[in-house]
């Protein structure tokens, strides 16, 4: 049975991904943020330091990861998503712009997406799956993923194990993301614009992601971290990220994998049912706008 397991017989699976927004959720709040120098110079840290130091420490601990890089980014920085692939890991979508879907229109949405995915095939890079920015996915957004031939999509929360979407495109592995396992809600702060008002203490982040994919491992779940190069690319947090890997790797029933790997064995898996998705009929009487 475990041969044909989306866990291939693990107690618990861990995706380490790493969103490489840079400078990309600022400028969604105005393009006038790139006059604010400091702004920028905190962002550039993802991709100039984050993103070497970080490879430099997968390499180390020998555990394969999954870059989502908006495409902006990408081609803003043109050999950014060679080098991580050239480390053996995965480059996934991430929209072009870093504007969640649920602030566009439909038309937008796709214009969007495809525009990020051309920047990615000029530079022939492989794509196989997509997160939405914010993780703010529309109801439309699963049946763009699978008619671009995507195999996967991470933005959505309904299990803590892999589950499978039949769009209406296509099947797609969803690989269930939670605020609880992003460390954006740990560390991130600006002054302006506010996009977090909290920094917490590396050593408590660690014992809460630590005490999560222990139990995970008894309901054999989806350990699917989500980190930023400009945030957990400092020092004391990376430290946490490299003392968090060690734990994983030192139980030794969990398997670390990208995300591509991880979405084709869903996809594999038999004991998976595929769902449709069931847009929720609300009763304007009930909940008016």
């Amino acid at each position: 049975m475990t041969e044909t397991s989306w866990h291939g017989g693990a107690a618990a699976v861990a995706t380490l991904t790493f969103d490489v927004d840079a400078e990309s959720p600022i400028l969604a709040h105005g393009r006038g943020y790139a006059g604010h120098l400091s702004t920028m110079s905190h962002q550039a840290y993802g991709p100039k330091v984050g993103v070497p130091r970080i490879l430099d420490l997968l390499g180390e601990l020998a555990v394969p990861a999954t870059f989502f890089v908006p495409g902006w980014v990408a081609e803003q920085r043109p050999g950014l998503a060679a080098s991580i692939v050239e480390r053996g890991h995965e480059v996934a979508h991430h929209s072009y712009s870093h504007r969640p879907p649920t602030t566009m229109t439909a038309a937008g949405q796709r214009a969007d997406f495809e525009r990020g995915m051309e920047v990615f095939a000029r530079q022939g890079i492989e794509i196989s799956g997509h997160r939405a920015a914010g993780w703010e996915s529309t109801w439309d957004t699963p049946a763009l993923v699978a008619e671009h031939g995507l195999s996967y999509d991470s933005s959505l929360m309904a299990d803590d194990r892999p589950y499978l979407i039949e769009t209406g495109a296509g099947r797609i592995a969803e690989l269930p993301v939670h605020w609880s396992l992003d460390d954006w809600e740990q560390y991130a702060f600006l002054p302006s614009p506010q996009i977090g008002s909290v920094i917490t203490s590396p050593v408590r982040v660690l014992e809460m992601w630590r005490a999560e994919l222990d139990a995970m491992r008894r309901y054999r779940c989806l350990f699917n971290l989500c980190l930023h190069p400009f945030l957990s690319g400092r020092p004391g947090r990376l430290e946490a990220v490299r003392a968090l890997i060690e734990f994983g790797l030192g139980l030794g029933d969990v398997r670390f994998a990208r995300c591509r790997d991880v979405a084709a064995a869903a996809l594999a898996d038999p004991a998976l049912p595929a769902e449709p998705l069931r847009r929720l009929e609300i009763d304007p009487a009930v909940y008016p706008d």
